[in-house]
Formats: C-alpha cells, structure tokens, sequence
C-alpha cells in the first residue's frame, strides 16, 4: 500500500516539532516537504536527516508556502493521498482555514493535530506559560513565575517554545546558563530577547529542535519545569498548571486567532495583562470575555511596570522608539512599552524611521506597512542586525528609546543618545500568582 503524502505547513517551531512526535517513526506516511512562512530566510533549506531520521535520508526541503498548491497537485495527479498539516501560530482563524482551503481545492486532506497529541509528558510537574497574542506580556509572567518557584525553594528550569533559524543539527538541543552561551549557540536577536533574561537570574532555560530530548536533560536538573511559550502556540508539554496572558489592547482577538483561543479555552489562570495602559472598558470586556468562555478560570489583573534607566534623554526630545520585533510585525500591536514609556516621560515626538529604513528592515515595513512610526527590533540574522543598526543610527531624532528585552547596546552600535525600558508584572499581581502556585505546588 502507497505511503500517504504529508506536506506540514509550518514557520520554523511548531512544525518541526509535530514531525518529531506524529511523522518521523510513522512508516505508513512520508513527508515531502516542510512549507516556510512568517519568518525570513527559512526556505531554500533542508530538515537534516540526522534529526529526520532513518526513513529520511536526504533530509525533508523547506520550501515557500506558496509552493503549497503545485506540491499538493502533483502528489494528487500522481495517484497519492496528500494530508497538508497545519503547523504554525498567531495567524487569525481565517488564514488558518485559507491554507485549508488552498490544501482541499487541489485535493489534499487538511489536518489540525490536537494539542494534547502533540504535548510530552515529563517526569517533573510543569507550569506552562502561554498567550494568545504575540506580544501580551509573556515573557514577564514566566519571569514572575520563575522568581516565586525560586522562593518557594524550587528549582524551577524553563524550556523556551522553538526558534532554530541557523544551524538546525547544532541547534537540536541547546541548554543556557551564562551570557557566553548566547555566543556559543550563534543566537539572534529574537533568541537573545527570550534566553538572556533567564540567564541573568541565574536560571537554566533549554531550546532547541528536539523536545522530547530536551524535556528529558532538562528532567534531570528540575524541581519543576516551566514551559515558556512563544507565539501564542500552545504548549509541547503536558502541564499541571496553565497560565494564559491575555491583552485588553487587542480585546476580541482571544477569540480569533489561532491556536490562541486555543489557549483561552484551556486556562487555568488568566494573567489579564496592561491593565494600566489599556481603555478600562476594553480590559472589563475582555475580563467578561473569560468569565463567558472560560468560567473555572482564575483571573489575575496586571499591569505591566514600566522603569526607564535614564528618562531625563527622553523628556522634550524627539525619540526614535525601537520596539520588540514580532509583537509588532505578525503579534499587530501599534503601541509598545518604548511608546507607553515615550509618552509617559515626555517625549516632544516620536520620529518616524521608514524613510531611512534599509535592507531587511526595509523589506519588513513594506511587509507589515501598519507599522506606523515604529522600529521593530528585528535581527533573524546578521545582515539584519547591520540593517538594524544603520537604519537606527541613520534616524534623524534625539534620542533613542529601546523597548527590546535586551540591552541592544550590547548587539548594535548605536551612535546617538539612548536609555533602555525594562518592564515587569505589578507586585500586586505577582503576589496573586506566588498564592496559587504554592497551592498547587507548596
């Protein structure tokens, strides 16, 4: 009997994962290939074997998404089963069922794997932060998490959602524990902005390709595992506890995007983030959003601290605000914490960098045009980083406001005054968080 055909439709992450755990033992199908969209410069390239594994050979091509319809087609005109597997995150539903129809007008199965079926099982309890946005504030609610297991006497070790945009073999399975090894992995901006935060705390985070080998190394040395989630995807680990961070500045797309309200019908907790930056009628109609979809929810208010290092280079000067890359690009925020900070210290304008923006900082604004006067942190590779950093330093403002979660100082040279925004839960509600995790896990 002919093998069934597999096409996963994917971004670099959750794709990878999915052929990990369903597809690279399954011998009654075989992956043709892997589709690449969202990030730059992730086609044209290959799934190693030596992470395929024996049935592969050759490795798995990456090719662009809008490949999808000739793939499907020859398969189908060949005489072949073809399954397209949906396997990435953050885009609205819509999208999700855009591919779907692509897949069955040209005669392919579309599939959806369940979460759970794709979820590992540790040997260790887990807490799973997730959203349902690219940029809620996720990042600082893992942190919160962190600080109080690390109180409570737990060693708690984070395992971050995928991001292997180099070398995928050397990438397999990636555990950090001091800033030298953010150069040993070769990490991009992105990577630095989720790794190094944990590092400076003193804590381990693991990455990688490979989770299932990477939930077992990091068994090794947890009390508990905390799984820090990206892209709003949902998570790769079975948890005892999940926390879901919501955003009132995009109320209603909890409901809209996908696999986000995916995770808005699993919480356990709702972390309602920013609060204090959002309309108090959009944060209540989201708030009554969980209370109607999700009712055995718990519900925390937050409101996302704000400090600025140095604020007097912000007051009456016009700033150029560089911002977290994808919470602007696909996560579609137009406001920032370097916007939120901009404003509240007095900033005489915010400078508009599109004009002067070159390379692949160029290529994303013609992308993403809602943008606006932003400058979206991105740096997916070298050439990028240099982009960013001339398109920075070509900006005609005063000064320069970095709202990245790293100290950008330390990657680009920028030529012109600069302060950096640090962002964190509220005491308050991470103290509402510290109660129930000692419930569950005290």
């Amino acid at each position: 009997m002919a093998k069934r055909k597999v096409i996963i439709v994917g971004a670099a992450g959750r794709d990878f994962h999915n052929f990990n755990l369903l597809y690279r033992q399954d011998k009654e199908a075989e992956v043709i290939a892997f589709t690449a969209a969202q990030i730059p410069d992730i086609d044209g390239r290959k799934y190693p074997a030596e992470l395929a594994g024996k049935q592969y050979p050759q490795g798995i091509p990456i090719v662009n998404e809008s490949e999808l319809p000739d793939l499907v087609e020859n398969e189908v005109l060949a005489g072949n089963q073809v399954d397209v597997v949906f396997s990435y995150s953050d885009v609205p539903h819509n999208h999700v069922m855009r591919i779907g129809s692509i897949a069955m007008a040209h005669g392919a199965n579309f599939i959806l794997p369940s979460p759970t079926e794709t979820m590992i099982v540790a040997s260790k309890p887990v807490v799973s932060v997730c959203a349902v946005r690219t940029g809620c504030g996720k990042s600082q609610t893992t942190r919160a998490v962190s600080d109080s297991l690390t109180n409570m006497g737990k060693k708690a070790v984070a395992i971050r959602h995928p991001m292997p945009y180099g070398n995928l073999v050397k990438q397999r399975l990636q555990r950090y524990a001091e800033t030298s090894d953010l150069d040993k992995y070769e990490c991009t901006i992105e990577e630095m902005e989720e790794y190094e935060p944990h590092i400076v705390r003193g804590r381990v985070i693991y990455a990688g390709v490979d989770y299932e080998a990477i939930t077992r190394e990091a068994e090794k040395e947890a009390d508990i595992i905390l799984w820090d989630g990206g892209n709003n995807d949902t998570s790769f680990l079975k948890a005892d506890l999940e926390i879901v961070v919501v955003d009132p500045h995009r109320t209603g797309h909890e409901l809209l995007y996908h696999p986000g309200n995916t995770n808005f019908l699993r919480a356990d907790v709702f972390v309602v983030n920013k609060v204090d930056s959002a309309d108090p009628e959009e944060t209540d109609r989201l708030i009554k959003h969980c209370k109607t979809y999700n009712p055995d929810a718990e519900i925390i208010r937050a409101e996302s601290t704000l400090t600025v290092e140095h604020p007097e280079v912000i007051k009456g000067k016009r700033v150029l605000v560089v911002e977290d890359g994808p919470t602007l690009t696909h996560g579609e925020m137009k406001i920032g914490a370097g916007t939120v900070a901009a404003q509240r210290n007095g900033a005489a304008e915010l400078v508009d960098p599109r004009s002067v923006a070159v390379g692949g900082i160029k290529a994303t604004f013609e992308k993403y045009p809602e943008i606006g006067t932003l400058l979206p942190a991105m740096g997916y590779g070298q050439q990028q980083i240099k982009d960013l950093e001339a398109t920075i330093n070509a900006a005609d403002c005063d000064a320069v406001v970095i709202a990245t979660p790293i100290d950008l100082n330390r990657i680009v040279n920028i030529k012109k005054p600069n302060t950096r925004v640090n962002y964190e839960l509220d005491e308050q509600a991470a103290a509402k968080l510290d109660e129930i995790l000692k419930r569950k896990f005290g």
